[in-house]
């Protein structure tokens, strides 16, 4: 009697999985190979009509948010700068100093006539205790009394002000220094050590990168479109495949008198990784809804000038067909024009739908 055994090997190929079934038996083997439908080994997804935002796409220009010129609040002489243009800045760093030999100077002064009115003030007062409680026995008149608490007066509000006079000196010598008002970029230095300023000499002047918006002229046949939508997405990338959804929209209420745009400033959440002042980038604004035939991105084959897809049909093979394709959507979508029908299956890997037809079909169309 003869003794079979039935072996089956799952053999993984390159463009899919082939079943290969093996009979053997004590005197030969025979082999028969079967071709698995595509269905089985390749992932489809069918084109699906969806709705999408209508857009507008203008240019734009990055803008810093914060962007301002240090000026000294303070004269003297520059002694020392600690930053250069192009360095950044921490919020709160010094930046540079002012010979502050005249402040500290104006400080001693002030505190010195804050010591002589408060012991002035501290003599009229006991004076002023001595002489009432006299008064009250009838010893001294009240013209002698009137004068005691004039003079008291006089002694606290010379106090007073040596008080305020020594705040503001210690205010200019807090000047001497300056520091960053935000954190950014030197983007000008416009002193140098030695040279002498005044109060409003500008220092330096810089751009935060941490809050970014993007400015953009919009046509005034536009405008009323793009108020209406209300929503935006500024787009950038060397493929301009990257995006940002803008927070809010600021419209101009007037319009630029020589090219007649309106000036729109988008807001966004984007720092120093993704985007930097001056930066010419695209501003997709919102202007409706339409209905499109969209496929992942990925199941698209760029062949020189060929644009095409991997089309599954009911036999179950891949068959390569020209399309023409539209604008790359959020979610690696991209809006197919031509070439493609909704509901029609297309492979998501078109390399492994093209290896997969050379093995099975003999051919890679």
């Amino acid at each position: 009697m003869l003794n079979k055994s039935l072996i089956t090997l799952a053999a993984l190929m390159t463009g899919g999985i082939g079943l290969v079934t093996v009979v053997a038996t004590n005197t030969h083997a025979e082999s028969v190979a079967v071709a698995a439908p595509a269905d089985d080994v390749l992932e489809t997804v069918q084109a699906a009509r969806h709705v999408i935002p209508a857009e507008q796409v203008l240019d734009g220009v990055v803008e810093a948010i914060n962007q301002s010129t240090v000026s000294a609040r303070t004269s003297g002489t520059v002694s020392e700068l600690y930053f250069d243009i192009n360095d950044y800045v921490v919020k709160g760093a010094v930046l540079m100093r002012v010979d502050d030999t005249e402040q500290r100077a104006g400080v001693n002064r002030a505190r010195a006539g804050l010591d002589e009115a408060e012991a002035v003030l501290k003599q009229t007062s006991q004076e002023h205790e001595r002489i009432k409680a006299v008064f009250a026995e009838g010893a001294v008149s009240k013209n002698e009394m009137d004068k005691v608490e004039a003079n008291l007066k006089a002694a606290q509000a010379r106090t007073k002000s040596a008080r305020a006079n020594l705040v503001q000196a210690e205010e200019q010598l807090q000047y001497a220094t300056v520091e960053a008002p935000f954190s950014g970029i030197v983007t000008e230095r416009k002193v140098e050590v030695g040279e002498t300023v005044q109060p409003g000499t500008p220092l330096m002047t810089g751009v935060s990168l941490e809050e970014l918006r993007v400015a953009v002229d919009v046509p005034q046949t536009l405008i009323a479109i793009i108020k209406e939508g209300g929503k935006a997405r500024v787009i950038f990338g060397a493929d301009r495949s990257r995006s940002v959804v803008a927070d809010r929209l600021n419209y101009f209420p007037y319009a630029n008198p020589i090219n007649h745009t309106f000036r729109v400033r988008v807001y966004m959440d984007a720092g120093p990784e993704t985007l930097y002042p001056g930066m010419y980038v695209k501003v997709a604004f919102q202007t409706g809804e339409r209905e499109r035939l969209l496929i992942p991105h990925r199941a698209v084959v760029y062949r020189g000038d060929v644009t095409a897809t991997y089309v599954v049909g009911d036999d179950g093979n891949p068959r390569l067909r020209m399309l023409r394709v539209g604008k790359v959507q959020d979610g690696d979508l991209i809006e197919v024009l031509s070439g493609l029908d909704a509901g029609e299956k297309v492979a998501i890997d078109p390399i492994r739908a093209g290896v997969f037809r050379k093995e099975h079909v003999g051919d890679d169309a």
